[in-house]
């Protein structure tokens, strides 16, 4: 006993010594276990080491004190509470691309007086941002972007006389942009600061004459995507350092300073979606101009300015919805960078002569204007006359040019030629050079002003994967770029992932050095790409041990080395416990069905959750039941995938969606959108049969629904008449099915993409609602609104939620209103370059007896214009489509207002076909239906949800066109 006792007496002061001696400050590391308390999911080494400075990972340290604390990409989960402000040493603060963090901050951030970047892109944090960041005198480098913030920007802010770069965008602040006054600061006392990124918020007012002066450096300002009123300040054309102007997506007005030509350094002008009147900017001299955006203004009517045949540098050129008239001069055209023009829905006239072209130039919209002749020489790209003179007669009218044209050119995406056929597992990717499969760092990267418009273009792209792999410090070659698109509000998304230069994974630290590199922006693109953000995607660890450090002076003996080995084997053990429990974590994130009881012999195999009616089949089953997929087979397709009808092995009919490889959810994303489908039963949704997950594919099995979308029936393509009273109850199946996910679902659902697509009809003639591939959920704690990046299609899209991203359920309301006025006129809601919302409330304005609605209503029920209750549908429709979310009614009151018009309209006809069975009605036998699971868009509307492009706020005078 004796000796056991001495062992232990060497073990006590072996480790006191180890603790009183530590590395790191006693202050710090006393703060440091404050945030542990208070985070979930850090890294290992917070708790295999007592030592910061010596040995957590993210933690930096000068002198024992910790000087940089970086995160970035950890799945870090909590809050930042007061507890920060202890780490007074600190320079940098990046918790970047941690989604989990939350709550509002903490005023104790002021205590940083050493700060010289804060970053905390990529989180959901809420509440106002501290003004006490004003105290920060040191601060370089503010990027609060892309979380929840509300509330004013604090004037505060114009305290830090040392800022480069502010980026504040993609949150919802309010107010108005501070200025400085006798006793406040403000934003115009920042001189030496190079960025204004304010874009995607909801400031309001003016944009104050005092904002900008000629001592600024400034190069971006981008204040896109707000609620900013008032004129463009006169002093903004001071600022000759600029490079990019975005005031697009507002509501200003006035003119356009006639000082703005002074800005001969910008490459990027977008003043589109706004109010702005009098002449069309003189832009001459403005010899970097790539990118013009002038459209859905109101200038006045003009011919074509002169900069149109001199800014040789131009690349892109949008005026749509103005009013320029006169002929398009020839020379526009022939400049040599220049890739696209759209003048759509003006005056042009005259000749279009095209018969000198750059060499760049793929895309031409000129549609709806007056052009009476075109000298098309030797262009073969798009281009597009339809609604022009010379479209009615002549030679031209049968020609592609006078035809809807799909999107020019595929985009540009890193070969996986070399690799020949190899897949990979749903939660890893493919490394294009050594074609392993590999857990990549990815995300989206998003330029928020290319000058470019072509992303065909394999030079540009190849140089941007040259300088990612480059200054990253990865493989040569350990780059892939996918999915490049333009998305709703012209901002270009990049689809990247990163791979590591061995093994499977990357480690934390190397997580962490690339998560700082874009989130600090040391990172540089290439020169013609322009600002840009990234947005990492959690990344899934390696569940390994990590290994653990032992403190040195330790062994003083043979006795002290077993009382440590003895200690050691203890806490191997509870680290493996809690290792074991973590690679369970990761196998579930990697492989998210795991836990979901098999189908057939196996099905009653251990205690897993089991999904109410919904089956996981099998790839051989889904293969049997749609021979092969054969092409006979295929009823629809869209920018999913294709759509088979199937037959399995008990005689079902079914629809099987099948996701392409570009399309394909995350495995957990995957499984997420099955449990909520698999949650919701009524007899106006479609029903959820089961799911495949199995080789590589992710299939959805659906009912099959024998008579098609509504869209379909509408335009005749199914062969299925529908009458007035039809039309009815197909407007109230679907308005309950509505009406129950919203207020009988647990949680409530929004649907988010109601439209005539998405609405079918079973073989009884019964309206359900499908497709819940964009839903979203409301917990208790979302107060009436889901902040949620802006999905769904163009004509239907509520544009409140459009301009706050704040979604509701009035935002399926205000989509259920289009389809209402849609069942009216039998129209799309955006067709020939009108917008259905605005047609209807033009005609009625009108005449206060409707004739306005005379040419509108769908020919096939015209005499309906004066039946019972016509009156009251047409009135609860516009309701619906109310601008302000506020003044439209809920799905409920919706279902009641119908049922008593459908109720009225029975009563008063002397024949109803409420009894009436699917073989009553008028069809035709000999064509094959286009079927309910197609995406059902004409050609010229994208089928990505998120692809539209928007010219100016869902009013009156607004036009809003498909692609």
């Amino acid at each position: 006993m004796a000796a056991v006792g001495l062992l232990l007496f060497f073990w006590v002061i072996c480790g006191a010594i180890n603790i009183v001696e530590p590395a790191t400050d006693s202050n710090d590391y006393a703060t440091l276990q404050s945030l542990m308390q208070e985070w979930q999911n850090l890294p290992p080494s917070w708790t295999t080491s007592t030592d910061p400075c010596e040995a957590w990972e993210g933690v930096t340290c000068k002198d024992s004190r910790v000087t940089a604390l970086g995160l970035s990409t950890m799945s870090l989960k909590g809050a930042v509470n007061g507890n920060i402000g202890g780490l007074t040493e600190l320079i940098l603060l990046d918790l970047s691309y941690n989604p989990d963090l939350t709550g509002p901050l903490s005023s104790a951030l002021g205590r940083l007086v050493n700060l010289n970047s804060l970053t905390l892109i990529g989180c959901s944090f809420t509440g106002n941002i501290p003004d006490e960041i004003g105290n920060l005198a040191s601060l370089t480098f503010l990027a609060l972007n892309n979380n929840n913030f509300t509330g004013s920007i604090p004037s505060s802010l114009g305290k830090l006389s040392n800022l480069q770069w502010l980026d504040l965008a993609d949150n919802q602040l309010t107010g108005s942009i501070p200025v400085s006054s006798s006793t406040t600061s403000g934003l115009d006392l920042l001189f030496r600061a190079l960025h204004f990124h304010l874009n995607n918020n909801q400031l309001s007012g003016t944009i104050p004459e005092t904002l900008f002066s000629s001592q600024m450096q400034l190069i971006h300002v981008l204040f896109d995507g707000n609620k900013l009123t008032g004129s463009i300040p006169t002093s903004l054309g001071t600022v000759q350092s600029l490079e990019v102007v975005r005031l697009d997506r507002n509501l200003l007005s006035g003119k356009v300073p006639t000082n703005i030509n002074n800005l001969t350094n910008v490459n990027e002008l977008h003043l589109a979606g706004n109010k702005l009147t009098g002449p069309l900017p003189n832009l001459n001299g403005m010899s970097s101009l790539n990118y013009v955006d002038l459209s859905s203004n109101s200038f006045d009517a003009s011919e074509a300015p002169d900069w149109f045949s001199t800014l040789s540098s131009l690349t892109t050129l949008f005026i749509e919805y103005g009013s320029l008239q006169g002929p398009v001069p020839s020379t526009l055209f022939s400049f040599p960078q220049l890739q696209q023009v759209k003048l759509r829905n003006n005056s042009f006239n005259g000749t279009l002569n095209m018969s000198n072209i750059g060499s760049q130039l793929t895309s031409v919209d000129i549609q709806y204007n007056q052009i009476s002749s075109v000298t098309i020489g030797g262009y073969a790209n798009s281009l597009t006359l339809i609604g022009n003179p010379v479209c009615e007669s002549g030679v031209l009218s049968n020609s592609a040019f006078c035809k809807t044209q799909s999107n020019s050119g595929d985009s540009y995406s890193t070969s996986l030629a070399k690799c020949g056929t190899k897949e990979c597992p749903a939660d890893q990717g493919l490394n294009p050079q050594s074609c392993e499969c590999a857990y990549p760092y990815q995300g989206v990267l998003t330029f928020r002003a290319p000058p470019f418009r072509d992303l065909s273009n394999s030079t540009r792209f190849h140089s941007l994967e040259l300088s990612l792999w480059t200054n990253l410090g990865l493989t040569p070659g350990y780059v892939f770029l996918d999915n490049l698109k333009f998305n709703a509000i012209e901002y270009l998304d990049v689809d990247v992932a990163l791979f590591p230069p061995t093994g499977m994974y990357f480690n934390r630290s190397e997580v962490q050095a690339l998560g700082r590199a874009l989130s600090l922006q040391t990172y540089k693109p290439p020169d013609g790409f322009g600002p840009f953000v990234f947005i990492a995607t959690p990344y899934t660890f390696q569940a390994t041990n990590g290994g653990k450090t032992i403190s040195t002076g330790v062994i003083v003996g043979i006795a002290v080395g077993c009382a440590v080995l003895l200690l050691v084997l203890v806490g191997v053990g509870i680290y493996a416990l809690w290792q074991r429990k973590r690679v369970e974590r990761a196998k579930h994130l990697s492989q998210p069905f795991a836990s979901w009881a098999p189908t057939g012999d196996d099905a009653d195999a251990g205690s897993a959750p089991q999904l109410k009616g919904t089956r996981c089949f099998s790839f051989n089953d889904i293969k049997k039941a749609t021979n092969s997929f054969s092409s006979s087979n295929e009823i629809g397709s869209g920018g999913y995938g294709k759509v088979y009808k199937g037959i399995l092995g008990e005689g079902q009919v079914v629809a099987i969606k099948r996701a392409q490889k570009g399309s394909m959810q995350g495995a957990l994303e995957f499984k997420t959108e099955i449990e909520l489908l698999s949650r919701v039963h009524h007899k106006n949704l479609v029903s959820l049969v089961g799911f495949c997950f199995e080789q590589g594919e992710q299939m959805l099995v659906y009912e099959y629904m024998a008579n098609g979308t509504i869209r379909d029936c509408l335009s005749g393509k199914s062969g299925i008449h529908l009458d007035w009273e039809r039309r009815l109850r197909i407007a109230l199946g679907s308005a309950r099915g509505l009406s129950y996910l919203h207020e009988l679902a647990d949680p409530p659902i929004i649907h988010r993409d109601i439209k005539s697509t998405n609405i079918l009809l079973d073989d009884k003639m019964v309206a359900k609602v499908a497709d819940f591939g964009l839903s979203k959920l409301v917990s208790d704690t979302d107060k009436g609104h889901v902040s949620t990046q802006v999905k769904g299609t163009l004509g239907y899209l509520d544009p409140e939620y459009y301009m706050t991203q704040q979604l509701s359920e009035k935002s399926d309301v205000y989509s259920f209103g289009v389809f209402m006025l849609e069942l009216i006129t039998g129209n799309l809601p955006i067709q020939n370059g009108k917008y259905i919302v605005r047609e209807v409330k033009m005609a009625m304005n009108k005449d206060v007896n409707q004739s306005g609605m005379e040419k509108l209503i769908d020919p096939s029920i015209k005499g309906m214009l004066t039946a019972e209750g016509f009156g009251a549908f047409l009135e609860l429709a516009m309701k619906c489509v109310e601008e302000e979310a506020v003044n439209r009614p809920t799905m409920n009151l919706i279902v009641k207002s119908i049922e008593l018009i459908l109720q009225d309209y029975g009563q008063n006809t002397p024949s109803t076909s409420a009894a009436s069975s699917a073989t009553d009605f008028v069809r035709d036998s000999g064509r094959q239906h286009t079927h309910l699971y197609d995406d059902g868009l004409p050609k010229n509307y994208t089928t990505d949800s998120e692809a539209f492009h928007y010219s100016g706020s869902y009013t009156n005078s607004a036009k809003i066109e498909p692609k």
